[in-house]
């Protein structure tokens, strides 16, 4: 499974949420429409507000898309996004994820 790089978003959780939704979703909208069904979203980390708004967003595109099953994951760690596409890949029960990797605090990723 190969991630879905999201970009540089604004600062600003209200800008962040409006240049995806113009922006990024509909090149998502897209790779859904063309065949693919496991996706994955790559998010730059962000603050604490960008998480409602990117959560919401998530799981609204996996339940409107059901059956492919689309997450999302944060983070600027490549070690901690090979991970967690790894494991993603073979979690066929997860969908509508947002999941904040946090390579510094966490331990391994146990299989």
């Amino acid at each position: 499974m190969a991630g879905f790089a999201v970009g540089q978003l604004p600062d600003d959780p209200l800008a962040a949420s409006a240049l995806f939704h113009a922006d990024v979703l509909p090149h998502i909208l897209a790779a859904l429409d063309a065949g693919d069904t496991v996706l994955t979203l790559l998010f730059t980390p962000a603050a604490h507000p960008h998480r409602d708004w990117r959560a919401a967003a998530v799981a609204t595109i996996a339940r409107e898309r059901a059956p492919a099953r689309i997450n999302a994951v944060a983070s600027d760690d490549q070690g901690a996004i090979a991970a967690a596409l790894a494991y993603l890949d073979k979690a066929d029960g997860v969908t509508g994820q947002y999941l904040p990797l946090d390579s510094h605090g966490a331990g391994m990723v146990i299989d």
